[in-house]
């Protein structure tokens, strides 16, 4: 289960563009046997995506979350504390159904200042290292500067980003598998 914002739900792409569905491609392709549900809904938020995961992973019951949030708490400038604490819960719930959990850092452009950049982006590799999940540390690292894989808007991926997206998850996700 894919459990995200914005990034993950494929804002302003088709459905058969976003990185969750050619994630699900890749995985029959090789033949793993995983049905991928994107439970991702765009402009989430960790204290949102706090509230709807229980009811998602009842219905869902995965055997792998991709947890991916963070990025609009940090956009709107919010509490880190709160959102690591709301990310730490999720792990925690994740785990208690005996999922395994992937989670999914993002990083925040610098005008939001070093203090701030710096700590929203420690906080992901914090929590991972806490509970002893693993971390992709960035959703957009090796094409994040080259605005030709992005839409207008400068911040959220085009189609064309989406197969790297895939790598990216790759890496860390078929250990897991």
């Amino acid at each position: 289960m894919v459990f995200g914002d914005s990034l993950s739900a494929g804002f302003g792409l088709h459905k058969d563009e976003g990185w969750v569905e050619l994630l699900q491609q890749k995985l029959n392709k090789q033949q793993f046997n995983y049905t991928v549900i994107n439970a991702s809904i765009s402009g989430d938020t960790t204290s949102s995506g706090l509230t709807r995961l229980p009811n998602a992973l009842n219905t869902n019951l995965p055997d792998i979350v991709i947890l991916e949030l963070g990025g609009n708490d940090g956009l709107r400038g919010l509490s880190l504390k709160s959102m690591k604490s709301n990310l730490s819960t999720m792990v925690d719930l994740c785990l208690n159904i005996d999922a395994k959990v992937l989670l999914v850092g993002m990083q925040l452009p610098p005008n939001y200042g070093p203090f701030y950049v710096n700590t929203f982006s420690k906080s992901y590799s914090d929590l991972a290292n806490e509970k002893n999940i693993p971390l992709l540390p960035f959703l957009l690292a090796g094409f994040e500067s080259d605005m030709s894989y992005f839409q207008r808007d400068k911040i959220h991926p085009n189609a064309k980003a989406q197969g790297l997206i895939v790598q990216n998850v790759w890496g860390k996700l078929k250990p897991l598998l």
